[in-house]
């Protein structure tokens, strides 16, 4: 019988074989993918300080996943360009707000504000050490916890140098410079003020234990992040002198916007408080903004600002005492229409103390205005530097 027509035996297994190799490369490739999937959610569990000593270019803990990505040359780069920026900002100007904090703001409140802050932590600690909680507010968004892992190594890249030109600009100037901060930050894997608080409290030699993303409600109270209401979030961090809270809301501080976000309410709820105002666009000027300028002079205690900050006829004198340090030339040209008269009073009376460090739009020393404001009722004799306390004591 002739063999024509039909099946070869070596023909189906032939068929066979290509079937079980198709169908066992699809079995490797989803295996793979798998793998892929399960070593980045592992990559993923580095700490919030781990990650936050990483982007802030300092070594994480050797047993972190982090470590190991400490070798790459872009975040050698990083690390040497913010260990450069960091030592000139410290010395040159951070260790003397410190100095001047201590000699005159030595009784501060647990509770430290600062509206239209963005994401400075870094002057927020300078000038007010001692604080137990810190909120900071504005409209920059919060954005997620940072994944650093998870980035491939162009995109991690692309995300340190997104994170150094705000860095280098507030360590220059003092202040950020919203347009491009948020231009930086929205280029890179990487967005929001998250990131920014991070190396600030890194930097600072903080050690963050927990991090948790929030939502502010109307009635002033705080829940894990929801839909609606302030995106937030609330930073636990540890220093030599105990564990402290840092709070940031994005969220609106006109009137109307403090109406509806229950902003104010939660801040009450925490005592009285002593407030920082700087490089605040002179919002506070504006009728638009007045319950947030009402707010704080209610709640706090001590208030220390630049020309930005509240106009000086809010203070009641009945109620104020107010020093000023520096000089005052008024503001810079785009906001001219903001100089106070008032100011100017007060600063050519003689009574100014000079300063060694600069803030805000005028930020050498020499162009630098500080007013600080304490409640008469909680004004305290002012502590003499060290060695005038020495020769007291021989006295």
């Amino acid at each position: 019988m002739s063999l024509v027509g039909r099946p070869q035996p070596m023909v189906h297994m032939d068929r066979a074989v290509s079937r079980l190799s198709k169908l066992t490369g699809g079995l490797l490739a989803l295996l793979a993918v798998l793998l892929a999937f399960s070593g980045a959610a592992w990559a993923e569990r580095a700490s919030a300080n781990d990650t936050a000593r990483f982007l802030a270019g300092l070594q994480p803990s050797p047993q972190s996943s982090l470590a190991a990505l400490t070798s790459a040359q872009d975040w050698q780069w990083h690390a040497q360009a913010l260990d450069q920026a960091w030592g000139r900002a410290d010395q040159g100007q951070l260790a003397k707000v410190r100095a001047w904090s201590s000699r005159y703001l030595p009784s501060s409140r647990p509770l430290m504000l600062y509206m239209f802050s963005g994401p400075d932590f870094l002057y927020a600690n300078a000038f007010f050490p001692n604080a137990t909680t810190y909120v900071l507010s504005g409209l920059e968004p919060v954005g997620g916890l940072p994944d650093v892992a998870r980035l491939s190594p162009s995109q991690r890249a692309t995300a340190l140098q997104g994170l150094r030109t705000p860095l280098e600009q507030i360590l220059q100037f003092s202040y950020f410079i919203t347009k491009d901060m948020s231009k930086q930050l929205r280029a890179s894997k990487l967005t929001g003020t998250l990131p920014l608080l991070y190396v600030f409290l890194a930097r600072t030699g903080k050690r963050i234990d927990q991090v948790s993303l929030v939502s502010l409600k109307s009635n002033g109270s705080v829940t894990r992040r929801a839909k609606g209401g302030a995106n937030g979030v609330k930073i636990v961090f540890s220093d030599s002198g105990g564990q402290r809270t840092l709070y940031y809301f994005k969220t609106d501080l006109s009137n109307g916007g403090l109406k509806k976000s229950g902003f104010r309410t939660f801040c009450r709820s925490l005592g009285s408080a002593d407030a920082l105002l700087k490089s605040a666009s002179y919002l506070p000027h504006l009728d638009g903004f007045s319950l947030a300028r009402d707010f704080l002079l209610k709640q706090s205690v001590a208030i220390v600002q630049d020309d930005t900050g509240i106009p000086l006829r809010y203070f009641a004198p009945s109620t104020w005492s107010l020093r000023p340090f520096g000089a005052y030339y008024g503001p810079i040209p785009i906001f001219a229409e903001k100089f106070q008269p008032e100011m100017e009073q007060l600063f050519a009376q003689g009574r100014t103390t000079p300063v060694n460090f600069g803030i805000g739009y005028r930020y050498p020393p020499k162009d630098t205005n500080i007013l600080l404001a304490v409640k008469h009722s909680a004004v305290v004799p002012e502590r003499p530097p060290r060695r005038e306390r020495r020769r007291w004591r021989r006295r």
